[in-house]
């Protein structure tokens, strides 16, 4: 097709939610968006692998007995680089919506991504899908602020 930039997406992924596919999706999508010469600074490419590890982590502890098998998704566009990790589990985590100084015992993981995420200048949200699992996902600058 005419006019496609070598890193026009996105890509798909699913996995097993098991903690092998942690670093192995970690790994492809790393390895994807360096094959695909997409135009992203190394911080803002560490940042999202970090955001990944511990979006699929989440989904592997809290959502594998109802949703055996997960999604990531990986996109381009409007200078934001976007993962996001699907999975069929209906509760939607509060931690992406709390303040970052409150004690949580749980979603710290959620809590870092919202931290790394805004320290980039990108944004990250949870979206219900069609079917009553959910979308977490966030999307970071290809440059760092």
């Amino acid at each position: 097709m005419p006019g496609l930039r070598p890193y026009d997406g996105p890509w798909r992924f699913t996995a097993q939610a098991d903690d092998a596919s942690v670093p192995r999706l970690r790994h492809e999508v790393r390895d994807l968006i360096r094959r695909q010469a997409t135009p992203v600074s190394d911080d803002v490419l560490d940042s999202l692998l970090l955001i990944l590890s511990e979006l699929v982590t989440n989904a592997v502890r809290h959502a594998a007995l109802l949703s055996p098998e997960i999604g990531v998704e990986v996109s381009l566009g409007g200078g934001l680089l976007r993962v996001a990790v699907e999975d069929d589990h209906p509760y939607r985590p509060k931690a992406l919506e709390a303040e970052p100084f409150l004690e949580h015992t749980s979603g710290r993981g959620l809590l870092l991504v919202k931290a790394l995420t805004d320290e980039a200048g990108g944004v990250c949200d949870v979206e219900q899908t069609g079917t009553g699992g959910k979308v977490i996902w966030a999307a970071l600058p290809l440059t760092p602020p």
